[in-house]
């Protein structure tokens, strides 16, 4: 069993099971070349041990946001989904209103948190960020901020331990199988 530095542990003991994650990067002006936020993700995801299932950018636009993250959910192949971009204060940071009137359920704990460890990095500029995270249909959601070092802290220091099944006292990969349940 193996401490880590935000809390829990990491039981060595079992193995892996890779989560069939999504990246969606909201912005104006980013392309797949210029998408570097995008790119941090896909390769911490890939390097965890995930699989990374899909990947789109789709412009500040709520029905667009909508429109990808439900097909992805729709598909079946998607365990979870993680935004970038859009969660600022500005007019047309937009998906925190395309994406939480879709949660199922809000995982009010996870702005907390994600703030708590973005406070460390950036101080008073995390209030700036409305990151938030939900359940829609049975897939994960995790709306991040667009810069490299908000998806850093918020993949590295909330999302990948609790998409680790491994992850002690609990996680949220052993919930999935419940998450559809009346």
């Amino acid at each position: 069993m193996s401490t880590i530095a935000f809390g829990g542990y990491i039981e060595d003991s079992l193995k892996l099971v890779p989560v069939r994650i999504a990246v969606l990067t909201v912005s104006d002006t980013r392309t797949a070349e210029t998408d570097t936020s995008g790119d941090v993700l896909a390769g911490r995801i890939t390097d965890y041990g995930h699989e990374l299932a899909a990947r789109a950018i789709v412009k500040d636009d709520i029905g667009q946001i909508r429109e990808q993250v439900k097909a992805w959910i729709a598909s079946g192949e998607i365990d979870a989904i993680i935004t970038t971009g859009g969660t600022g204060i500005t007019g047309r940071d937009v998906t925190v209103e395309a994406l939480e009137p879709l949660f199922d359920k809000k995982i009010d704990g996870f702005s907390v948190i994600f703030h708590l460890v973005s406070y460390q990095s950036v101080g008073l500029s995390t209030l700036q960020s409305r990151a938030t995270a939900g359940i829609i249909g049975g897939v994960f959601v995790f709306c991040l901020p667009g810069s490299n070092g908000a998806v850093k802290d918020g993949w590295d220091k909330v999302i990948s331990a609790q998409l680790d099944n491994r992850h002690g006292p609990c996680n949220m990969v052993e919930l999935m199988p419940r998450l559809l349940e009346k």
